[in-house]
């Protein structure tokens, strides 16, 4: 996708919008980095590991190779633009959405939270997230 085309989908988005709605959007078929830079090269006339090295350098900390859009349990909804949709999210318990409505006490949970061990950690997230699943290497996952 060009990034004018991808520019227009968001701005058809941004028009749909009634308020907090999540668009997702289909942006095509994944592109291979190296083919692409390939292309690319020879597009400028190059010939790609002759003229122009492309060098490898690996996932930095952080990035993925696959991006999730939407846990297993959420949904997409159609809306009259073929490449448009509205997510449909999971519903957050009650005791989450009680603490995100007073700043107040959103802020003295962090600071109770920033004390505890990691399995404490651990258990109060799924009391408050009820799709939280610890990953066994100890990251945290949803």
């Amino acid at each position: 996708m060009t990034i004018p085309e991808a520019v227009q989908l968001v701005i058809q988005a941004g028009a749909m919008a009634g308020g907090g709605e999540i668009f997702v959007l289909d942006m095509g078929e994944p592109v291979k980095i190296m083919e692409m830079a390939e292309k690319l090269i020879r597009l400028s006339g190059f010939e790609p590991h002759e003229d122009i090295k492309i060098e490898i350098t690996g996932l930095r900390p952080g990035e993925k190779l696959y991006e999730e859009l939407l846990l297993s349990e959420e949904g997409l909804r159609d809306t009259a633009h073929h490449k448009i949709f509205v997510g449909e999210p999971a519903p957050a318990g009650t005791e989450l959405l009680d603490l995100l409505g007073e700043p107040g006490k959103l802020e003295s949970a962090v600071r109770e939270i920033c004390e505890m061990p990691d399995r404490q950690i651990r258990a109060w997230l799924r009391k408050m997230v009820p799709n939280y699943k610890p990953a066994p290497n100890g990251h945290y996952e949803l």
